[in-house]
C-alpha cells in the first residue's frame, strides 16, 4: 500500500551501517538469492540487522547499494517480497509490514522486519455478526465493546467501523466492517483505535480468545449487503440492536427473520437505554418479545434471569435480551461475560473452502481475495483452485501469502476472516461469489439446482418464471423459480427448481439462503444440484 514518504526518506537518510538496522536491496531472485549459500549468508545478515534494531530491521527494496533510488518492475518487486518472506523465516523473523511507491522507473518498498516467526494465532476464535436498523447503534455499541470506552454521545466510537469517506460524513455503513476484541486470563483484551492495523494485531497476537464483530448494514437500500453478510461469512452468533427511543421496525423485523431463518444463535440488545425512561425502556422489551414470539422464539430476558441462564440456553429456541447504552456503559460487561464463555458453533472441519467477499490488489503483493474460510485449513504456498470463472472453468492459483485482522499467517482455519494474496490470477478474474478450493479438488459448477423454500412475504402467489435475487454464502445473483407444484403462497413451504440467470456457482446441498425481490422474501436450503 502507499506509505508515508517520511518513512522512505527517513530509511534514505540513514543508510546502511555496520551495526545498523537498515539494508538496501535494489531485487531479490530466487535463483540467485535462494541459493544454499547465498540463502545461508542473507539469513545471517537479517539475523544481524534485527538484533541490532532491537528487535525490528528496515529492508529498502529498489534501491542501488548505495542508497539511489532505482525502482523495479511489480513482478520482480512481487518476487523480492517473497524471498525477503522466507529469509526471514529462516532467521526466525517475519515480515510486519510493507509499504510501497510508485516511480518512474517501478516501485521501491520498504519492508520492517520484526523478531520472531509469523504469528500464532489463538484457535478460539468468535465470529459475532451485527445487524439492526439505521442509528439503532450497531457499530457505536461494537466500538465501545472492542475499545472498553464510553461513547462521547455524537457516535465517536461507530467513526471506527465507518470506513469510507462518505460513510464517517453521513454517519451510514455501506459495507461490512470488522471490530476485534479478545480474552485472556485476566479479562477483556481491546484495542485503543480499533481502525488502527497495529492495535488489531496485538489482540490477535495476545489473546486467548479472539472475537471478531461482522459489522452490517442497517439502512434499507443496502439490505442485500446485511444479507451477505449474515450468510458468507461463517459466523457463529447474531447480535441484533434495537433502540429503546425507537423500538423494533421493519428493518428489525427483516434482520432477525434472516437470522432466525438461517438458525443462528442470536442475542438482542436493546441500545440507547440512556435516553429514555425505564418505563419506555420496558414496552420496548416488550415489543422485542412479542416480535420473537410471532416468530417461534422464547425470549430470555438477562436482567430477570441472569448471564449463567443465558450461557445455557441460547439456542434451541431461546433468545436473551441485554438492555445496553454505550454512553453509559451499562450491559457491555454483561455482553463481555457472554463473548468470553459463549462455545463456538461454526464447525471446523472439511476439505478447504472459502467464498470471495472483497477482492482488491496490493502494489507489490498482488491480488487479494478476503473473505471467512468456511471449512478445512489454508496454508502459505498452497496450491488452489479459484472460480467459477468464465464459462464455469476454475483456475489455478498460490497462496502468497494469508493476513487476518493485519497480522500475516503461516496458516488459518475456519471460521478466521482472512485475506489470501494469490500469484497466478489476476485481481481483474476474482469476483466476489466465487469460492478458493484445493488444487486436489474436483468442484463442480451449478447453476440449476432444487431446493426446499419457505415464502415469508409474498403480495400474491410464486409461479413459474419468478425472479429474485438469491443470497448464498457471498453470491447474490438473479434466479428463475420453477415450483414444482406450479405455485407457492405467502406462508407456504414446498420444493422448487432455480436457476442462476447468469452464473454458475460451486454450491452443495445443504446450504441456507435468503432470496428477495422488492417486499417478497422468503428462505431455503439445497437440496439437489443439477448437472
Amino acid at each position: 500500500m502507499a506509505g508515508d514518504r517520511a518513512l522512505l526518506r527517513q530509511a534514505l537518510s540513514t543508510g546502511e551501517e555496520t551495526d545498523g538496522r537498515v539494508e538496501f536491496k535494489e531485487r531479490l531472485s530466487r535463483e540467485v538469492h535462494l541459493s544454499e549459500a547465498r540463502f545461508e549468508s542473507l539469513a545471517a545478515q537479517l539475523r544481524h540487522r534485527v538484533l541490532s534494531g532491537d528487535g525490528e530491521a528496515t529492508y529498502v527494496v529498489g534501491v542501488t547499494d548505495e542508497g539511489h533510488v532505482a525502482g523495479i518492475k511489480p513482478d520482480a518487486f512481487s518476487e523480492s517480497m517473497d524471498v525477503l518472506n522466507l529469509i526471514a523465516d529462516e532467521a526466525g523473523a517475519h515480515l510486519d509490514a510493507v509499504e510501497t511507491w510508485g516511480t518512474k522507473d517501478g516501485i521501491v518498498g520498504v519492508a520492517t522486519v520484526k523478531d520472531g516467526g509469523t504469528l500464532e494465532i489463538a484457535t478460539d476464535h468468535l465470529i459475532v455478526g451485527t445487524a439492526g436498523h439505521v442509528d439503532h447503534g450497531k457499530s457505536t455499541l461494537v466500538g465501545s465493546l472492542v475499545t472498553g470506552r464510553p461513547d462521547d454521545g455524537e457516535g465517536g466510537m461507530r467513526s471506527y467501523l465507518d470506513v469510507k469517506p462518505h460513510e464517517i460524513e453521513r454517519g451510514l455503513s455501506a459495507d461490512l466492517s470488522y471490530g476485534v476484541y479478545g480474552f485472556d486470563d485476566a479479562g477483556p483484551v481491546r484495542v485503543d483505535k480499533p481502525d488502527r492495523k497495529s492495535d488489531r494485531a496485538t489482540v490477535v497476537e495476545s489473546a486467548d480468545r479472539v472475537v471478531s464483530f461482522v459489522d452490517t448494514v442497517g439502512h434499507e437500500p443496502w439490505l442485500s449487503t446485511t444479507i451477505r453478510g449474515l450468510l458468507g461469512q461463517k459466523l457463529d452468533y447474531g447480535l441484533l440492536t434495537v433502540a429503546a427511543d425507537d423500538g423494533p421496525t421493519e428493518t428489525t423485523r427483516e434482520h432477525l427473520g434472516v437470522l432466525l431463518a438461517t438458525d443462528l444463535p442470536t442475542i438482542v440488545a436493546i441500545t440507547k437505554t440512556d435516553l429514555v425512561s425505564a418505563a419506555e425502556t420496558d414496552a420496548v422489551q416488550r415489543d422485542v418479545e412479542r416480535l420473537l414470539r410471532q416468530a417461534g422464539r422464547s425470549p430470555l430476558s438477562i436482567a430477570r434471569h441472569g448471564t449463567d441462564a443465558a450461557l445455557d440456553e441460547i439456542g434451541d429456541g431461546v433468545v436473551p435480551i441485554v438492555r445496553t447504552s454505550a454512553i453509559t456503559m451499562d450491559g457491555l460487561s454483561t455482553l463481555d461475560t457472554l463473548f468470553e464463555q459463549l462455545p463456538k458453533t461454526a464447525a471446523a472441519g472439511g476439505e478447504f473452502r472459502m467464498y470471495i467477499d472483497r477482492t482488491y490488489r496490493i502494489t507489490g503483493v498482488g491480488p487479494v481475495a478476503s473473505g471467512t474460510i468456511e471449512s478445512g485449513t489454508v496454508a502459505a504456498g498452497d496450491s488452489l483452485l479459484v472460480g467459477p470463472v468464465q464459462e464455469g472453468t476454475f483456475e489455478e492459483a498460490e497462496v502468497r501469502s494469508i493476513e487476518m485482522h493485519y497480522h500475516r499467517v503461516d496458516r488459518a482455519e475456519a471460521g478466521r476472516i482472512v485475506g489470501i494474496a494469490l500469484k497466478g490470477i489476476e485481481e481483474t478474474d476474482l469476483e466476489r461469489g466465487m469460492a478458493l478450493v484445493p488444487k486436489s479438488a474436483d468442484p463442480t459448477p451449478t447453476r440449476r439446482f432444487k431446493a426446499e423454500v419457505m415464502v415469508l412475504n409474498h403480495p400474491t402467489r410464486i409461479h413459474t418464471g419468478y425472479e429474485p435475487v438469491v443470497h448464498l454464502e457471498t453470491v447474490s445473483e438473479a434466479a428463475r423459480f420453477e415450483p414444482l407444484d406450479g405455485q407457492l403462497l405467502p406462508g407456504d413451504s414446498g420444493e422448487t427448481e432455480i436457476e442462476f440467470k447468469f452464473n454458475p456457482y460451486l454450491i452443495e446441498p445443504g446450504q441456507q439462503f435468503v432470496f428477495r425481490e422488492g417486499q417478497s422474501k422468503g428462505v431455503g436450503t439445497v437440496t439437489q444440484c443439477i448437472e
